[in-house]
């Protein structure tokens, strides 16, 4: 068998990334071989897999729901968007340099179809079945002509296309009809139907409104998936998405102790790998929160600076919102601060940034004993180790090369009193570690906050991968679903009119 699948969407954050994940646990338990692959994706979050490559978290977590490692084969092309209209270009893992929105669309974009349709085809021929996932519409008719996401890749190798939906913001049949009608012929002959997602109430009353659909389009929907919380994975379209994660969900389990842990992350510009927050989350008792306020400091527990494509932007924002005095207020009086990767680079002494930002030599906060100097190489890694006595894995995605001249040793960074910082994106996903951790925090704060003693943030991620794997199983139509992956889009499929224009 070698089989596929192009799971697109009618927009941005209709479901694509938590179906694709649904289907490839669902296949993974029926013991098929299975892949996921997204051709291009732009994202903040990322990850670093094994070979010491740089992909998408949503393949990554998705490569989880199949049982594999992921590879960069998965997502061959990541664009890292450091401002309004420029991205970086990470082609097979690796940055191959920055180009504009209309650089990239004028024709860079088109020449990597060879190469994502190459990576596509090892992977099919590796796995039984591929399951790819499309990126914001197929009917984007402005960028068709380059596209090698969605049609240009369907097309190119063949691929049945399941249109998803979200019933939740309305208006579905007319998208639904509508991304129809917008393609050209020969890309409407491989959409094989629809998935209606996040249904809230009785189907039944539904039903008529797909039976007029397929009567309308000649094409059956797949399934009806219902609305449920907290079923987002590690997806790319902000922080709004992150935020309906069961993981943090999780986080209304009352706490083993007398008292909770409040923790605050600034939610800086560009803001990247802000997952890191959802083992904390997954705690009970710790409430996690993102905020964009100096007073919303005040009551924190701890304050996270997260990760971000542009440090030198970030720390402006922080300065002229006030949150870097609050910071430097809050350092001073001992109470609990942690920056990660851009925000370890912010706490530091000094920034000499010739490459993301050219901004030359900047003041950085103080917080730490620590001068960071951006090269032009970018270092990906998958470090492990110890601290607080306990083992910790993580990984590593940046620019900025710091140099430690003081404070006590923390993962490859340093803490000085009760300020922290490292390179380390994952490392609070180590379960004795983070616990560890939020003693120390909990201590600090003189807050009666106690650790579950056994919550495990894999089994959790497990789970909820479980979750969407059963979403699939119950509420599609699982042997339709078998056929078009394994025999391709039916034939004699109907042209709905206009098409795309020439």
């Amino acid at each position: 068998m070698s089989g596929g699948l192009l799971v697109a969407g009618t927009t941005s954050d209709a479901g694509k990334s938590v179906v694709t994940a649904g289907i490839c646990r669902w296949l993974a338990r029926q013991g098929v071989k299975v892949a996921p692959f997204k051709a291009q994706n732009m994202s903040l979050n990322s990850f670093v897999t094994r070979e010491g490559a740089e992909i998408g978290r949503a393949q990554a977590m998705q490569a989880q729901a199949c049982r594999i490692e992921p590879t960069s084969l998965m997502n061959p092309v990541l664009l890292k968007p450091g401002g309004e209209q420029s991205s970086q270009v990470v082609l097979l893992g690796r940055p191959v340099g920055e180009m504009s929105a209309r650089g990239y669309h004028g024709g860079r974009q088109q020449r990597l179809l060879g190469t994502v349709l190459d990576s596509l085809a090892e992977l099919r021929r590796t796995y039984d079945v591929v399951v790819c996932e499309g990126a914001g519409s197929p009917a984007e008719i402005n960028l068709r002509r380059t596209d090698i996401v969605n049609m240009g890749i369907a097309r190119g190798a063949r691929l049945p296309v399941l249109v998803v939906g979200d019933i939740d913001r309305g208006g579905v049949f007319a998208s639904f009809f509508g991304t129809l009608a917008l393609l050209a012929p020969e890309d409407q002959e491989l959409v094989a139907g629809f998935l209606v997602n996040k249904f809230r109430g009785d189907v039944s009353l539904l039903e008529p409104g797909l039976d007029m659909l397929r009567d309308l389009t000649g094409r059956r929907t797949y399934g009806v998936l219902p609305f449920r919380h907290g079923l987002g994975i590690d997806e790319e379209d902000g922080l709004r998405v992150s935020l309906r994660g069961a993981v943090r969900e999780s986080a209304v389990a009352p706490p083993v102790g007398e008292d909770v842990l409040r923790v605050a992350v600034c939610a800086i510009p560009l803001m990247s790998n802000f997952t890191d927050v959802d083992a904390l989350a997954a705690e009970p008792g710790v409430v996690v929160r993102f905020v964009d306020r100096p007073e919303e400091l005040a009551d924190a527990d701890l304050v996270i600076v997260p990760g971000t494509r542009g440090t030198v932007r970030a720390l402006e924002w922080l300065r002229a919102r006030g949150l870097a005095d609050a910071l430097v207020r809050r350092a001073a009086r001992q109470r609990p601060v942690l920056g990660i990767c851009g925000g370890f680079q912010i706490l530091g002494e000094h920034i000499e940034d010739e490459v993301e930002s050219r901004a030359g030599a900047v003041p950085g906060l103080g917080l730490l004993p620590v001068r960071v100097r951006f090269a032009p190489e970018k270092t990906l890694a998958r470090p492990a180790g110890r601290a607080l006595g306990e083992p910790v894995e993580g990984y590593e995605i940046h620019h900025g090369v710091a140099s430690v001249e003081g404070g006590e040793p923390f993962l490859d960074g340093c803490r000085s009193g009760q300020t922290w910082g490292t390179h380390w994106h994952g490392s609070l996903e180590s379960d004795r570690f983070r616990r560890a951790f939020l003693r120390e925090v909990a201590a600090a704060a003189g807050r009666r906050f106690v650790p579950a003693p056994d919550t495990s943030f894999a089994a959790l991620r497990e789970e909820q991968l479980d979750r969407l794997g059963d979403l699939i199983e119950q509420h599609a139509d699982t042997d339709a679903l078998w056929r078009l992956i394994e025999s391709g889009a039916p034939q004699g499929l109907p042209f709905i009119p206009p098409g795309a224009p020439a």
